[in-house]
This record gives structure tokens, sequence and C-alpha cells, in this order.
């Protein structure tokens, strides 16, 4: 590989914290053994993708009877392979789309 590849730009941002949340963020940035600027930098990431997220669950298609139904019968569907040791369901166990509670809110029979 060429030793004159481009390197990605980092912008150079002043950035003026409260002196309280600056002490926090110094403190804590220590304690997990990052830098003050890595620390930020991953603060700001979290809280973006916690945005998107957010956003992202306002604008989903919302779950529809059909929609739930169609997910429960792809999980219905019988598989030729055998559960991994440890994955398997325990003795007794009743699925909770069997149970009378559950028939009776989704009005199945």
């Amino acid at each position: 590989m060429p030793a004159n590849s481009k390197k990605s730009a980092v912008a150079k941002f002043p950035l003026r914290l409260m002196p309280s949340v600056r002490r926090a963020a110094e403190h804590f940035s220590l304690k997990e053994g990052v830098s003050l600027n890595q620390f930020i930098n991953v603060a700001v990431a979290e809280k973006v993708v916690h945005l998107q997220h957010e956003e992202w669950l306002a604008t989903r298609p919302k779950p529809t009877a059909a929609r739930i139904s169609r997910a429960l019968a792809i999980l219905d569907r019988p598989t030729q392979n055998a559960p991994d040791p440890g994955d398997e369901l325990p003795d007794g166990y009743v699925s909770i789309r069997e149970t009378d509670e559950y028939k009776r809110a989704s009005g199945a029979k």
C-alpha cells in the first residue's frame, strides 16, 4: 500500500464545557483510561445513536395484527435442525400462545 494514501481529515472543533462537566468528563476519562478527547467523542457518538434510534422508532412501520401473525408463522416453521446443546426448551415448557390468557387476548381459538 502506498505511503502517501489519503488520511481522513479530522476537523478541529473548539468545545466550551461548563467547568463541572469538564471535571466530571476528565475524571471518567482517566477512570476509563482514555483521553478526554476520546471520551467526549464516544459520549457524543452514543448520544447520536440514541437519537437516531428514537427517530427510527418514531418512523418505522407500526406492528399490526397481520405483521405479528406473519412473524409468528415464520417462527413456527418446522426446522430440520435440532437445537444446540443448552438451547433446548425446559421440560414442561408451554408456549405463551397455548395459554388461555393469550388466546382470549388475541382472539385465537
